[in-house]
């Protein structure tokens, strides 16, 4: 399946939107896990969220997925099952900005996977982009040390860490996977296969949340699916390294929902490091044209 050309500076600011989206959902997220916990708050939202999935899905035509498709779908489902557990679980013990700041390794490691696996070109451009975006993570993580967080919270970073990685993979599925479905397809087919696997664990874990959550879990579906849709069109419209570096505009959102949510502050270090990151994204927003590829049969 190959995608129509579009302009790289749009599909770099439509996988933007998505990561804002996302972003929004995170605040939804952290505090549905405050009062649910992380397997119900997650279950219930990507249940809620295939069913926007399949919505989608049927608009854009619906079928069958290919051979080829459905292994990318259940892959990148699979790891997104884990990777969304251990961020979701950390995002309930850190504050946003900080789970956020952890989470910019992935870019990093995503542009390093994407010239490996794909055999993407990485421009200096980009690369340049990548390493002033990861000095402004420095100078937060500076800024941050000085908090005392507790122990909860070295364990919720850990486990933010290692999902990073994993959203590593997820976002070089999502390039090759973006080749090989339509957007509706793989919104569908990810929460579904998340929610599935996330009900092996229901009879342990399960519980129907009370009246007052629902409103939430629907938005926070809503917004988890249009993310998927708008990132999934992106992906297939530019290389996996050149969006990768949208992933740090979602400090911005971590740091305004954080506060006004939370009531979480941001300190002069965390305005200093955010400033790094903007500047290094719309650096990379100016690189040069690139077609979208095609994907092997």
């Amino acid at each position: 399946m190959s995608a129509r050309a579009i302009s790289p500076a749009l599909a770099f600011g439509i996988a933007a939107i998505g990561i804002g989206l996302f972003s929004i959902m995170d605040a939804f997220m952290k505090a549905l896990v405050l009062s649910l916990g992380v397997y119900n708050a997650l279950f219930w939202r990507t249940m809620i969220g295939a069913g926007f999935g399949a919505v989608a899905w049927q608009a854009g035509g619906g079928g069958a997925p290919s051979l080829r498709a459905f292994k990318l779908h259940l892959a990148r489902g699979s790891v997104t099952a884990v990777m969304a557990t251990l961020f979701f679980w950390g995002l309930g013990r850190v504050p946003m900005a900080q789970a956020i700041t952890l989470t910019y390794i992935a870019p990093i490691l995503a542009l390093l996977l994407g010239a490996i696996i794909l055999h993407e070109r990485v421009g200096r451009r980009v690369v340049f982009a990548s390493v002033a975006a990861f000095g402004g993570v420095l100078v937060l993580l500076a800024g941050q040390s000085r908090m005392e967080l507790g122990p909860e919270a070295f364990e919720g970073a850990v486990a933010i860490l290692v999902s990073a990685v994993l959203y590593a993979v997820n976002l070089v599925i999502a390039r090759v996977q973006s080749q090989a479905a339509r957007p509706g397809e793989i919104a569908f087919f990810q929460s579904t296969i998340v929610t599935l696997l996330l009900a092996c664990a229901a009879p342990w874990f399960l519980v129907v949340p009370d009246a007052a959550a629902w409103p939430m879990l629907v938005i926070g579906a809503a917004l988890g699916s249009g993310s998927l849709l708008l990132l999934a069109f992106a992906y297939a419209h530019a290389d996996t390294g050149f969006l990768a570096t949208t992933e740090y505009t979602s400090f911005l959102y971590a740091a305004v929902l954080g506060f006004a949510v939370f009531g979480e502050r941001v300190s002069l270090f965390t305005i200093l490091g955010a400033a790094l990151i903007v500047a290094a994204c719309l650096y990379a927003a100016r690189r040069p044209v690139i077609g979208p590829i095609e994907a092997s049969a």
